[in-house]
């Protein structure tokens, strides 16, 4: 069961897989460069940021920093993929509902990462990414 959540069989379509390859890296590279802002000016950020769920301004950074830096290249390369995406589903969860409280248009972006990343989520990272290469190898392994 943990292995086919990790390496769905269903949407592996080449015409799905290289729409799900553009939507990895558009999202993954847009999202990277929000937590390479972040990770830029973490000292003067880290004063002001707001701080979710009692953790305080620097740790709630440290945590966005991680999801939006590490989590999108994982992203992208489509490597752990259904994992590194739930802390980025939680954050943009957390962005939108906490931080501007459900409301549009402020939280607009937050919202169309969260759907997106969802729907990745749901569909896996198709054939053009690391884990199914890992699939393929544990497949081969076994037979």
């Amino acid at each position: 069961m943990f292995y086919n959540f990790l390496f769905p069989q269903h949407f592996r379509g080449k015409g799905v897989s290289a729409f799900i390859l553009i939507l990895r890296i558009f999202f993954g590279v847009m999202f990277f460069i929000h937590g390479l802002g972040k990770m830029m000016n973490f000292s003067e950020l880290s004063l002001t940021y707001p701080s979710v769920f009692g953790l305080g301004s620097y740790m709630t950074l440290m945590l966005a920093v991680f999801t939006e830096f590490c989590c999108s290249l994982f992203l992208i390369a489509g490597l752990l993929f259904r994992i590194m995406l739930l802390p980025m589903i939680v954050a943009m969860a957390v962005a939108f509902f906490d931080i501007h409280d459900g409301f549009l248009p402020e939280g607009e972006l937050s919202l169309i990462y969260l759907i997106v990343f969802c729907l990745l989520y749901f569909v896996g990272p198709g054939k053009f990414s690391i884990d199914y290469l890992i699939d393929r190898r544990l497949r081969k392994e076994v037979i």
